[in-house]
């Protein structure tokens, strides 16, 4: 890959990760309800989800993504409904603990799980890598090489990205001190997980 192709991959993956979308309002409102010690696991699986659709974009397996068509609409419908737990789950979250207490952390499996499933059931992840990528790289001359640099170039970007939305709802988070804005910021965070699961239902 040459230095200006991967410039080219990382301004528009910037571009298509960096605003908000399902997978940023799902980040942003586990973040300020739990807090961002345990969120790890749930960000290492939306990196590895976005891996697979580039390998799926770079293998030129459009073809199969098609026709495993159902697999990846079950997929979707497994996250919508997963967030749309979390959103339930944060509703009616007991505002009962001080500001500086965070949460009991959440099993790593199911963050891990819950990721994935948001990060492959994102239509617009999907559209990125599997229509948009080739008209932004020639992906049929891509070596194994080749593969590892956009592989690397995604995870510096996607990194930068998460952890810098990570960071700002974390210090949102920091002002919550009183039972009025625990639960407001609840509240908040289950509408928004609700509307992600609702902007990945309705693609």
């Amino acid at each position: 890959m040459t230095l200006t192709s991967l410039f080219v991959f990382a301004c528009a993956l910037f571009v298509a990760a960096g605003s908000p979308g399902p997978s940023v309002a799902a980040l942003v409102a586990r973040v300020i309800s739990k807090g961002a010690r345990d969120v790890l696991p749930f960000l290492s699986a939306m990196w590895l989800g976005e891996a697979i659709w580039l390998t799926c974009a770079v293998a030129g397996l459009a073809a199969i993504a098609e026709t495993f068509h159902y697999a990846f609409v079950a997929i979707k419908w497994l996250g919508v409904c997963y967030l749309l737990y979390l959103a339930w789950k944060m509703w009616f979250a007991s505002p009962d603990s001080d500001g500086e207490a965070l949460p009991e952390a959440q099993s790593p499996t199911r963050l891990f799980l819950a990721g994935m499933t948001v990060t492959l059931g994102n239509p617009k992840i999907m559209m990125f890598y599997m229509a948009l990528l080739p008209s932004i790289i020639d992906v049929r001359g891509v070596t194994i090489v080749g593969w590892a640099e956009l592989v690397a170039t995604m995870l510096f970007v996607l990194i930068f990205i998460d952890f810098s939305w990570t960071l700002l709802a974390a210090k949102a988070r920091r002002f919550l001190r009183s039972r009025r804005a625990i639960r407001a910021a609840n509240r908040a965070s289950a509408g928004t997980m609700a509307g992600a699961a609702l902007a990945i239902a309705m693609r």
